[in-house]
Formats: structure tokens, C-alpha cells, sequence
């Protein structure tokens, strides 16, 4: 894929979100069959504005039960981080790609060889949820030397004063958590959803995107009521891992797609 230029991630989604689109962000598990590029592939072809990779690791503390088994399957196929990567650099599929990864992965990589081979295969951007705001620095050092921009996640029981101070730092977008709890489907948005939507675009001009929880075109829609868009991931790996095809999610993302274009 080549080097994706430096703040390529938050200009395209300042671009889709200023020219009046509701930004969409798939995720897809890493290592997840040996389809699993078609799969980002077919995401990226059916309106998919960046797309979150997961690099998977044994002990996923924030992921539901639907990325715990993905990520297991991954890793049980053989799934390895800098083998994921490698795949990733073939790509060409014309969004931001981000990845997402837990600390331990990148402290036994190393932060600066884990930050210069995102960069390298074409990855702009990381979420690694388990690093602290007050110990960020070790990371977010290499990852700005590298031209990699770090999002952070704010949740609904952030006092004001941090939220403040993570929207300062987050680079891409601010990844806003709907909900307290772990990642998964659900038959209901949680109400507060839009109150943490509220309360970032309140103190930031950065895209603000909704996660966890958000499985349906309607949840999607009533998220970016106040968010500027929606990253969607147990609902589309449950697909994955039900056997269904890269055109079958493709076409669940499409279905995503539509909905939040009003079509």
C-alpha cells in the first residue's frame, strides 16, 4: 500500500464530515481466516470512510465475546502481528487504515519498530486502549516520529477537565465509548451515547465517533444524531465468524452505508 501521507487519517475524515457525510468505520479482526483481506477489501468498496484493524492478543480486557473469538480463532490459525502487517502492505484500498492493538503487543515489539512498520505498510493510525493518558509519552513520541496519529477513547464517566485534555491529544479522531462495559452487539443504543457525543463535539472540533454497541443501520443512524459517525465491529465479525462471505459483509456495510446517507 505505501506510506500513507502524515494526517492522512483525521484530514480524510475532516473532509467526508465537512462536505456532509456521516463518517463509517468497520472493523475487521486481523489473521481472521485467510480471507480476511478480501474482507477489508469488500469494506472499503461498500463506503467505508477508514477501517480499524485488530491485531489480536490473549487477553483483549475491552473486547466482548464476539471479538474474543475472533481474535482466538486468529490467533489459534496462527495469526502473528507482524505477519498481519506484511498482508497489509499489499493493499490497496484507498481509505486510512488504523489499528488496533493492546500495549503488551507493542512493548515486546518495540515502540519505534511497531510505529515504523505501521508506517511502512501503510497503517495511519493506532488505538491502543490500555496506555494511559499520563503515560502515553513513551508511545506517542515514536508514533508522531513515524507520521502514525495516536486515538484516544473517551468514556461516558470522563469528568470534563480529562475530556478536555484527551481531545487535546487524540490525533485521527476522538473515539467516543457509547457505553460502560466491553465491546459487543446489543439490541438498543445506550442512552448514553449521545450524551458523550454531546460532551466531546462541546469541546472539540475533531470527528467524533461512536463505538461499542452500534450493530444496526438504525443504531448507526441514531448515534450520528450527535456524532459525526460510528465504527461498527462485533456485528460484522459475527458475520465473519458465522462463515459468511467478504461479499456478505460487504453488502452489511453497504446496508450501514445507506443508512446513515439517508438512502
Amino acid at each position: 500500500m505505501g506510506r500513507a501521507p502524515a494526517g492522512f487519517l483525521e484530514q480524510h475524515l475532516r473532509e467526508r464530515r465537512d462536505a456532509g457525510h456521516k463518517l463509517l468505520i468497520p472493523y475487521v479482526t486481523g489473521g481472521l481466516g485467510p480471507g480476511w483481506v478480501n474482507v477489508l477489501r469488500a469494506m472499503a468498496a461498500n463506503g467505508a470512510d477508514a477501517i480499524e484493524i485488530g491485531i489480536p492478543f490473549s487477553d483483549p480486557v475491552m473486547d466482548g465475546p464476539t471479538i474474543q473469538e475472533a481474535s482466538q480463532r486468529a490467533l489459534g490459525s496462527g495469526a502473528t502481528p507482524l505477519g498481519i502487517l506484511r498482508e497489509v502492505a499489499d493493499l490497496e484500498v484507498g481509505v486510512p487504515l488504523v489499528v488496533m492493538t493492546y500495549y503488551n503487543v507493542v512493548f515486546r515489539t518495540g515502540h519505534r519498530r511497531f510505529a515504523r512498520t505501521l508506517a511502512e505498510v501503510g497503517v495511519s493510525g493506532a488505538i491502543i486502549p490500555d496506555v494511559p493518558l499520563e503515560e502515553l509519552d513513551a508511545w506517542s513520541n515514536a508514533a508522531e516520529d513515524a507520521g502514525i496519529e495516536t486515538v484516544l477513547l473517551a468514556s461516558p464517566v470522563t469528568p470534563e477537565g480529562r475530556l478536555v485534555q484527551l481531545c487535546a491529544r487524540t490525533q485521527g479522531f476522538v473515539y467516543g465509548v457509547s457505553l460502560m462495559g466491553i465491546t459487543g452487539e446489543r439490541q438498543s443504543l445506550a442512552e448514553s451515547a449521545g450524551v458523550i457525543a454531546k460532551r466531546l463535539k462541546a469541546v472539540t472540533d475533531k470527528p467524533v465517533v461512536l463505538g461499542f454497541g452500534v450493530s444496526t443501520p438504525a443504531h448507526a443512524v441514531e448515534a450520528t444524531r450527535e456524532a459525526d459517525g460510528v465504527v461498527v465491529a462485533s456485528a460484522l465479525m459475527r458475520r465473519v465468524l458465522d462463515g459468511q462471505s467478504a461479499e456478505d459483509v460487504g453488502a452489511a456495510v453497504a446496508a450501514l452505508r445507506a443508512a446513515l446517507d439517508g438512502r
